[in-house]
């Protein structure tokens, strides 16, 4: 994720809030999930899914530099949202190109990745002047590595797929302390001017993204629908997966957001930007991904709700909610937010749900997953004292 430096420190205290041309770009974004999960559904085996996975680490790496950027340069002047819309256009070239990126629209894909690099290092010029060397040909080098992707086929394009996220791994340290050898700054200062982000804007972007991502997996719903008819098992199966989004967006709404932003606003600015990297890439990751991979999981099940399921479709409900609360229990970690064991205790007994869903029914395992989910708040609710969900709910270590 690439780091820019503040246009003014003392705007930025005051809070500002997330713009609508970047909530349009998060939607535009979140349409690479929804093909991930397009993806995903034609095939459910591990190998899709780390393909999937794979896929999606290398485009959020660069939505978190666009979230990174816009948020200390706002895009407040036409030539910046001029850019970000361009920006929007070359991550719906690689969204159009997800379903078949291995087989023969890898090239596209690559092509519509460089575009959004090009993008992405042409704003932050514009505001940053010789700096984006160390953002953007990093960046460039993983979009031509998943360019060349699209070339080869099987070992060779996933070799070249995990070079481009080698690349992508080294931009933090040039992020720290390349910029400082060409002026004389100290890496100390460096680490400053990364970490003056604004915690309101920052946390309620990200937020944001998830919300949107969620209506992912109610789109989900009426897929998996279809044309069936619409009897009661339907009703209570699509009430079931819907009850399942409702748990995860209020295991991190109601209890993670809330005490983020102090949480960012407690650390000093020499740290805040590592803390922005771990909290809202590292461990969102696996809370995107799990909505992806629970979506898929809801569009291949809701059509079998009394059956036994494939290993694929039990896996992919499960394992999706087991990946999300498991980045939400990194997300916690990081931010030393508490309490961290319920959950990370829920996410090993939630994947173990696979099991019901295989050996009992579709909705069994449905029944098992909202219960689960449902306890682990519960007990939280219970281990707060009853009192609100605010910042005094939480002991930060």
């Amino acid at each position: 994720m690439d780091i820019a430096m503040p246009e003014s420190t003392a705007k930025q205290e005051e809070g500002r809030r997330v713009t609508t041309l970047e909530l349009f770009f998060d939607l535009v974004f979140v349409f690479t999930l929804t093909q991930l999960t397009v993806l995903l559904a034609g095939d459910l085996t591990l190998a899709t899914a780390g393909r999937v996975a794979l896929i999606f680490v290398v485009l959020f790496w660069m939505y978190g530099a666009y979230a990174y950027l816009t948020n200390q340069v706002p895009p407040d002047r036409p030539s910046r949202r001029l850019s970000l819309m361009l920006g929007m256009g070359a991550f719906l070239v690689c969204a159009l190109a997800i379903p078949r990126v291995f087989d023969d629209t890898g090239v596209i894909f690559g092509l519509g990745f460089l575009a959004v690099v090009v993008v992405h290092t042409a704003l932050y010029t514009r505001s940053h002047g010789r700096d984006a060397i160390w953002y953007g040909v990093p960046n460039g080098l993983a979009a031509l590595s998943v360019t060349a992707a699209g070339f080869f086929d099987g070992p060779a394009a996933d070799a070249l797929w995990l070079l481009a996220l080698v690349l992508q791994s080294v931009t933090p340290l040039l992020a720290e302390h390349g910029p400082g050898r060409a002026d004389g700054r100290s890496a100390a200062v460096i680490r400053v001017q990364l970490g003056s982000l604004d915690p309101a804007h920052f946390v309620e972007r990200h937020g944001l993204l998830l919300i949107v991502a969620f209506g992912e997996s109610v789109i989900a719903i009426g897929t998996g629908i279809g044309r069936l008819p619409l009897t009661a098992g339907v009703f209570g199966g699509a009430f079931l997966s819907l009850a399942l989004a409702i748990a995860l967006w209020w295991t991190y709404f109601v209890r993670d957001e809330e005490v983020a932003e102090d949480a960012f606003r407690a650390t000093p600015a020499p740290n805040r930007w590592r803390l922005a990297m771990n909290a809202y890439y590292y461990a969102f990751l696996p809370m995107l991904l799990g909505i992806a991979y629970l979506a898929a999981g809801v569009k291949k099940t809701l059509g079998h709700l009394t059956e036994h399921l494939h290993t694929g479709p039990a896996l992919a409900l499960a394992g999706g909610v087991a990946l999300f609360l498991a980045g939400d229990v990194i997300f916690r970690a990081v931010l030393r937010l508490r309490p961290v064991g319920f959950r990370a205790t829920a996410a090993p007994v939630a994947l173990a749900a696979t099991l019901i869903g295989v050996h009992v029914s579709a909705v069994a395992e449905l029944l098992a997953l909202v219960g689960v989910l449902v306890a682990m708040l519960a007990v939280e609710a219970r281990w707060c004292g009853g009192r609100s969900s605010g910042p005094q709910d939480f002991a930060r270590s």
